[in-house]
């Protein structure tokens, strides 16, 4: 019962890494800028949440605190978003910044043991710096240019931030996971980031943010086609499946797991965009340490639930 468990948590979360890896290319494909397309995302999520009955039902259960926990968490989200699609405008590529993604596993080595009051593992550092190192040796795949709309030093250090808020909310979650069901969790997280966004968008941009996304085959303008994939495939399904994995998988695991996001993301940019004419060696090498990293996990997890099953330490989850 408890593998078969875990084994569908795995499933949902690969399924859901495989479907976030499409959130850059769309992002690239939106027209218009981050700020705007986040708000959109968010509050377009947020009211797809809203149709199901049974987020009524569990917000009538959450404490006000928990309501706000995770309303704060959405604002957290919000701002990954920001700088996730800041830094694809900014270095006008996909693979730039799913590379710097990939730094999250890092970061939740560090954050998961200080959120969750345990010790950190000294392995799990050592696969975070893995997945650093392959991030850095990513880098000089990267084309260079001397175009005055591309910034790419610029887009890795924006990159780098989304990665370290990614780890952060992702940990959070885990933290305050058992309060209340993921449904609820996502549409609130999702309505918090709205909100935070709504406001910001209120005081910068006004009545110039107050559009409906072209659709628009005559000018090839897709932008409404895009946008509603994003929300209901790449976010509404895929956060609930992450969600539902984080149940019965630890952050640092997940984290890690989603460094197949980059990979993913980078490939569909190769077939999509034809960002892979300009990479060379370095780009297979650092993609390779990725892997390695996630692999290497993922054998030390197994053994690690294999031998606790042995000694019937039972690990006790919530359906």
């Amino acid at each position: 019962m408890g593998n078969n468990v875990k084994f569908r948590a795995f499933l949902f979360l690969h399924t859901a890494v495989f479907l976030w890896g499409f959130t850059a290319i769309l992002g690239k494909l939106i027209s218009y800028g981050s700020f705007v397309l986040v708000w959109h995302r968010m509050c377009l999520t947020a009211l797809v949440y809203f149709l199901f009955p049974k987020f009524w039902h569990y917000l009538k259960q959450m404490k006000r605190k928990d309501i706000f926990i995770f309303l704060g968490i959405g604002c957290i989200v919000c701002v990954h978003w920001l700088t996730f699609y800041g830094s694809i405008k900014l270095g006008n590529s996909a693979s730039v910044t799913l590379a710097c993604l990939g730094s999250a596993s890092f970061f939740t080595a560090l954050l998961e043991p200080v959120l969750m009051k345990k010790k950190i593992k000294i392995a799990e550092v050592f696969l975070g710096l893995l997945v650093m190192l392959g991030i850095l040796v990513v880098y000089f795949a990267i084309p260079k240019t001397d175009s005055k709309n591309i910034h790419t030093s610029l887009a890795i250090i924006t990159g780098v931030i989304s990665a370290f808020l990614a780890a952060l909310f992702t940990a959070l979650n885990k933290k305050y996971i058992e309060r209340t069901h993921v449904l609820a969790i996502s549409a609130l997280e999702m309505a918090g980031g709205a909100l935070l966004m709504s406001v910001i968008i209120l005081f910068a941009f006004g009545e110039k943010a107050l559009f409906i996304p072209e659709w628009n085959i005559q000018t090839g303008n897709y932008d409404l086609l895009w946008i509603m994939l994003l929300v209901v495939v790449c976010t509404n399904f895929t956060f609930y499946l992450g969600a539902h994995s984080l149940q019965f998988l630890s952050a640092f695991t997940s984290n890690l797991s989603v460094n197949l996001e980059p990979v993913y993301g980078m490939v569909l940019g190769a077939i999509i965009f034809h960002e892979n004419k300009d990479l060379n060696a370095y780009f297979y090498l650092g993609s390779g340490l990725i892997l390695l990293s996630v692999f290497i996990q993922t054998f030390m997890e197994y053994y690690r639930r294999k031998n606790a099953d042995n000694a019937n330490q039972e690990f006790i989850i919530r359906e």
